[in-house]
């Protein structure tokens, strides 16, 4: 029978490589022996007597209790990614933003302060600058890759420091070592978005950061199917802030959404490569366009901070962001006249998406606000799929033409 809660990785699994952690991590057969891993819709559990009830709930014993504690199909999820990311543990979250909730709302109280990068995707930001205030969080913002501005936040004891790397849309780096050495001076635990790094060419953990936060919706399923967040870091760590959050507030992702997370994972390294390709060929015959003002892509060496992703990424990822010279109704006529490329605030699809920031995902930031981050109304971010890049390059090429 199947009951184990928290699975620890077995000495022959920690020797696995990679693409053998991706379909082998994790693995929980119930008593059936079935080849795939098995689903299981259910809200509770049955004990063979009381007195195993109470030891569970007095959690002497680690066993299967109820779905919002822990459920096998999510366990799976979970001990797959973390063997992946190199974690001791992952929470599974039913969102990228209850991920981050979860972590920021665990550690910060009334009285603590949270240092931040001002290029976050605009819900992180609202929780930043607006949800964690009304605890009585300070809230500090700065340029994310200027580290004189991390120094400077982080003389004074600090909670928690936030930023992704790559940043949505514009695809700035934050350095992670020099940023995590400055905040554990500091006292800070580092959380890092690392969405657009993704588990295959961005490793934080490894550069010093504590905890690494995930929308699973985006590259770990990859195609447009569901919902889901992960939060990965210290065994230690995670079960005093995070676990609790998930628990009382019922953060908890569904077993059918875990099933299908735990079956994209076999195939995500393919799928990232072959994307990451693809988008490195799009960013190179943007930059050619005279009609294109810049292209951000981390993987040209045009890319202010190439040397810093060279150093600390293993690929550049999916996305490109691309800026016209147009005004909003320019850049509109654009996207109206993709053939191919689909109009979506979503990323990391098998398909290409693309959106506009200014009106969309970062539809809430002010003008001034928008021009720090250099999001101009002709601003489009790109996330390439696994189409034909050529088809993808001349959809584009006709799109502009419209314009």
């Amino acid at each position: 029978m199947l009951t184990n809660v928290a699975r620890m990785a077995s000495d022959q699994e920690r020797r696995l490589r990679r693409d053998t952690l991706a379909v082998r991590a994790g693995l929980r057969r119930s008593q059936f022996e079935e080849t795939a891993e098995a689903m299981f819709l259910t809200s509770g559990y049955v004990y063979p007597n009381a007195a195993e009830a109470e030891a569970t709930f007095k959690e002497e014993v680690e066993r299967y209790s109820y779905s919002r504690y822990h459920n096998p199909t999510v366990s799976m999820f979970e001990d797959r990614l973390a063997a992946l990311e190199g974690a001791e543990r992952c929470y599974a979250t039913p969102t990228g933003m209850s991920a981050v909730f979860a972590v920021l709302g665990g550690l910060c109280a009334a009285g603590d302060r949270i240092v931040a990068s001002k290029a976050l995707f605009g819900t992180c930001y609202t929780i930043c600058a607006d949800v964690l205030p009304r605890w009585g969080v300070e809230a500090v913002f700065v340029d994310g890759t200027n580290l004189d501005e991390w120094r400077e936040a982080l003389s004074v004891p600090t909670t928690a420091v936030f930023f992704e790397t790559p940043s949505n849309p514009t695809l700035t780096l934050v350095d992670i070592a020099a940023v995590s050495e400055l905040a554990h001076a500091a006292g800070a635990t580092v959380v890092v978005d690392n969405v657009f790094g993704t588990p295959l060419f961005s490793t934080p953990l490894a550069h010093g950061a504590d905890v690494v936060v995930y929308s699973s919706t985006k590259h770990i399923d990859g195609q447009g199917r569901i919902l889901g967040g992960a939060v990965l870091g210290r065994e230690s760590l995670l079960r005093e802030v995070v676990r609790p959050m998930i628990r009382n507030l019922g953060l908890t992702l569904s077993a059918f959404n875990a099933w299908v997370l735990v079956k994209s994972l076999e195939t995500m390294d393919l799928r990232l490569r072959a994307q990451a390709a693809n988008a490195l060929q799009v960013a190179q015959w943007l930059e050619s366009r005279p009609d294109v003002v810049s292209v951000c892509y981390p993987g040209l060496d045009s890319h202010p901070q190439a040397e810093l992703a060279r150093r600390q990424m293993t690929g550049f990822g999916t996305v490109v962001t691309f800026t016209v010279d147009a005004d909003k109704e320019g850049a509109f006529r654009v996207l109206d006249a993709l053939q191919i490329i689909d109009i979506s605030n979503n990323l990391g699809d098998t398909k290409s998406l693309i959106t506009h920031p200014a009106t969309t995902t970062h539809s809430r930031f002010s003008a001034e606000e928008l021009a720090d981050m250099q999001i101009t109304a002709g601003t489009m971010r790109l996330s390439v799929g696994l189409e034909d890049p050529l088809d993808i390059i001349e959809d584009l090429e006709a799109a502009f033409a419209a314009r």
